[in-house]
């Protein structure tokens, strides 16, 4: 089965594909390339911000301990900017399982040097 992990795609063959992006999508054409943009539903990780003045009005002091410096977490959410509903999400992942349905009955019909396996005029 194929994995996807850091920028490669690792097929069960063991051949490797090196990715620019990180992911892959389908078109209504039926060709497969890389998605160059996640813009539709992501992933997003934001560093908190550090109060900059936060230990400047403190003393310095050899008598205290020093504290061992915490570090901010991160806070993770998932963008969704064109406001899509579950129903939407999922209507568009039905779409993408269909089209890449269509390119599997495709190829096992024409084969996979036929470019009949495309839903172009030929």
């Amino acid at each position: 089965m194929a994995d996807f992990k850091r920028r490669t795609l690792t097929l069960s063959s063991g051949k490797q594909i090196k990715l620019y992006g990180n992911s892959m999508a389908i078109g209504s054409s039926l060709e497969v390339g890389e998605g160059a943009a996640p813009n539709i539903l992501f992933f997003f990780e934001q560093q908190p911000e550090e109060k900059a003045n936060a230990n400047l009005s403190a003393p310095l002091s050899e008598d205290k301990p020093a504290k061992a410096k915490s570090f901010p977490k991160t806070s993770a959410t998932v963008l969704n900017p064109h406001r899509l509903t579950v129903m939407e999400i999922l209507e568009i992942a039905d779409f993408n399982i269909g089209l890449w349905m269509q390119l599997k009955d495709n190829i096992r019909r024409h084969g996979l040097s036929n470019p009949r396996i495309f839903n172009r005029e030929v």
